[in-house]
């Protein structure tokens, strides 16, 4: 694959207000994907449905946008990354508005299910608009900076949408999107820019769908494998779709002409093993956001409003860390700084595994920020490593692999770490009976840190057999 990248050589003269117009648009989707979940409760007992049917509240969002966002790369690159972009803003804008006045809790899961095909055309297009318009030796800058907007999102989205639903209630989480919307959709018209002379192609739609069946059936078993149990007939044949799934999509996919997913980038050891770390990264990431609410709510009895304010502490660290590792990834690389950082999480998860049923708020905020600083080390390089491994006319798709990389990572990471936090906690039950629960919990969040730890350190081993990017050094 030629390493040689056009869209990295010219800078774009309204590069930084094109990065601003797109951090606009895409800090919708992560907030609305943590602000929900605040409401969750106020939701079930407004419905008056159980938790199991308001889970699908953030579950019909989580499953259309992990299973459609690969999708959308291909769609950008054949119809332009400006196009697709606008068209999502509205969808999701349009939605939010839908969800606000959803008479029904199914109607409401429904709409936040075309919310997600609005935010996974957004959230697709982010990087390969970047990519396109900012030279390699501003890219990692440019792409630590994008990367913000995952952090904020996360970092605001609890508080906000807390404050929201005690002020004007439920509804305001989705209303909040529309001026939003609006304002990002005004700016990125004006200001992003439309791509010359795009090629015509044709569109994989027999890919498209074997992509969409296999990718939902993964995400869906993931899900709620632990809950239906991971042997269970439906967990099985949901296995199954997805591995003949998949087969039948790489088949398919070496066949046609024009595939919507071009294999051969996977022949790149930079695409390849940047997008392996950054799988293993979202898989240890979410060990923690998933494990550490249970153990500073149930084992230290910290109020809900208490352990938000503490978990608040990474995604701020990486916040401020991840333009820095950008820009310096411009002057010195990207292999050196994602195997720190992914080092850096390996070695914090391990430190997590120290926890104690002693320990204080100060001892959890510490490690959380060592975690938030390993992953802001890590992603901005990463991202950039990946973005620049790719040829101009797949910029689209190598930003749909990304971001589909990230959504998966985010579902194994918790079906893996809830699948060893259970193994370990029921085994430690067994011996101790039901008066060790405590022993027995903590057990389990040992060992679910301990194999994050291991997944984290695969990431850093990859990071640093693949060699550097060799566009880091254009220009």
């Amino acid at each position: 694959m030629p390493l040689d990248n056009p869209a990295l050589s010219t800078p774009h003269p309204r590069r930084w207000l094109i990065l601003f117009a797109v951090m606009s648009a895409g800090i919708m989707g992560p907030i609305d994907g943590s602000v929900v979940n605040v409401a969750l409760p106020t939701i079930s007992k407004i419905f008056n449905v159980d938790l199991n049917t308001v889970g699908w509240v953030s579950m019909a969002y989580l499953l259309v946008l992990g299973s459609l966002i690969l999708t959308y790369g291909r769609l950008g690159d054949m119809y332009g990354f400006r196009r697709i972009l606008l068209w999502g803003i509205i969808i999701f804008t349009v939605a939010s508005g839908i969800c606000a006045l959803a008479p029904n809790i199914w109607v409401l899961i429904f709409f936040r299910a075309i919310q997600a095909v609005g935010a996974g055309m957004f959230m697709a297009m982010g990087p390969a608009i970047v990519t396109s318009v900012f030279p390699a030796n501003e890219r990692g800058r440019a792409l630590g900076t994008n990367g913000m907007i995952v952090a904020t999102g996360l970092a605001l989205g609890p508080t906000l949408g807390g404050l929201l639903i005690t002020v004007a209630g439920w509804q305001a989480i989705f209303m909040i999107n529309i001026p939003i919307g609006l304002f990002s959709y005004i700016l990125c018209r004006q200001v992003v820019p439309e791509v010359e002379k795009l090629k015509p192609q044709r569109f994989d739609l027999m890919g498209a769908v074997l992509a969409f069946i296999s990718l939902s059936a993964f995400l869906l078993a993931g899900s709620y494998g632990e809950e239906w149990g991971w042997t269970s007939p439906l967990t099985i044949i949901l296995g199954i779709i997805f591995l003949v799934g998949i087969w039948a999509f790489i088949r398919w996919e070496r066949r046609v002409e024009q595939p919507m997913l071009d294999l051969s980038l996977f022949r790149n050891k930079v695409f390849t093993a940047a997008n392996f770390a950054a799988l293993m990264n979202f898989m240890s990431q979410y060990a923690v956001i998933f494990l550490i609410p249970f153990f500073l709510q149930q084992i230290l009895n910290y109020s809900p409003g208490k352990a938000g304010l503490i978990l608040t502490a990474s995604p701020l660290v990486t916040l401020l860390v991840a333009p820095i590792s950008g820009a310096l990834s411009d002057l010195v690389g990207t292999r050196r700084l994602a195997f720190l950082g992914q080092a850096t999480v390996s070695a914090t998860l391990f430190l997590m595994s120290r926890l104690q049923v002693t320990s204080q708020a100060f001892d959890i905020v510490w490690r959380l920020c060592l975690f938030g600083l390993g992953t802001g080390i890590f992603q901005s390089p990463n991202n950039s490593a990946v973005m620049g491994s790719v040829p101009r006319s797949r910029l689209g798709i190598g930003s749909g692999v990304l971001a589909t990389v990230r959504n998966v990572g985010m579902v194994l990471g918790i079906a893996v770490s809830s699948g060893v936090f259970t193994w370990q906690r029921q085994a430690k039950l067994a011996i101790l009976g039901p008066a060790g629960n405590t022993q027995a919990f903590m057990a389990g969040l040992k060992a679910s840190f301990i194999v994050g730890a291991c997944l984290a350190a695969a990431g850093a081993f990859a990071s640093l057999v693949r060699g550097d990017n060799l566009l880091s050094k254009v220009n």
